[in-house]
């Protein structure tokens, strides 16, 4: 059954119009910022059909994590509450640089082709992972990953965190993988539906901009724009006052992000 706050066929120029700023000159500028892809028109696109088609895939990799993070906190946390809490929340904080790193160095990266198995490998498997993705940013085939992407780098990492205590390594991955399932539907929502909530508002403005023709090279943060900040690789001001208001630019003034979250 499809979410009652998916965008369907609506036309993404007017939903910015109305639903970001509420005026229509700011509106105008948005758009003007973001390039008249079909990041906004979605003409001849099925949204619909396309998110059924993502959360498909998303499905099983959700349940398959998110168990293995209950089961093994469900056995850590009674025993060593206090130590599986710090774990956990390292393992969160974690995800979140390694989310900004992935997808700056790995999905954004260029892998030739070129002698010798691993430069075959990278160039056969990294190299078309994500500019699909950019290329048609509605394709429920390109919006998140499966459990073929993930598992054969995460599953020997996680068999090794058990030589450690419960409450210590396994607990860290637990973090590290529930976080990346946040960070999985946190993108499908910002592809496929309209937001009421302040934090994905704020999150859709900041990742349709990566999307245009000028932010490609910028908002590599997909759930935060902290590490954009650290990094160098933030919007820029007079993009940030254009799609968040004064405040979130560095001025005063009203703003519509979080404020623990600045782009």
């Amino acid at each position: 059954m499809d979410h009652p706050c998916l965008d369907s066929g609506r036309d993404l120029a007017a939903f910015w119009g109305r639903s970001l700023v509420g005026s229509s000159s700011a509106a105008a500028h948005q758009r003007a910022l973001l390039g008249g892809s079909e990041l906004y028109s979605g003409r001849g696109i099925r949204r619909e059909a396309e998110a059924r088609k993502a959360r498909k895939r998303l499905y099983p990799v959700t349940v398959l994590y998110c168990s293995f993070g209950i089961v093994v906190l469900a056995l850590a946390v009674p025993a060593r509450p206090l130590l599986s809490l710090l774990f956990y929340l390292t393992g969160a904080f974690v995800w979140s640089l390694a989310e900004y790193l992935t997808h700056r160095y790995v999905l954004h990266g260029r892998f030739p082709d070129g002698a010798g198995l691993l430069r075959r490998f990278a160039h056969k498997y990294f190299d078309p992972l994500h500019w699909e993705h950019h290329k048609r940013p509605w394709d429920g085939n390109h919006i998140n990953g499966t459990i073929s992407d993930t598992f054969p780098f995460l599953a020997p990492l996680v068999l090794v965190s058990f030589l450690a205590p419960l409450p210590t390594l396994p607990v860290f991955w637990a973090g590290f993988v529930h976080s990346y399932i946040v960070e999985e539907w946190v993108h499908h929502c910002v592809h496929f539906r309209r937001p009421r909530n302040r934090y994905i508002r704020y999150i859709k403005r900041h990742h349709l901009y990566h999307h245009s023709p000028k932010g490609s090279e910028v908002a590599y943060g997909l759930t935060t724009g902290f590490w954009d900040v650290l990094h160098g690789t933030r919007i820029p001001k007079d993009v940030r006052r254009a799609l968040y208001g004064a405040r979130s630019a560095g001025g005063r003034g009203r703003s519509a992000t979080p404020s623990a979250g600045a782009a």
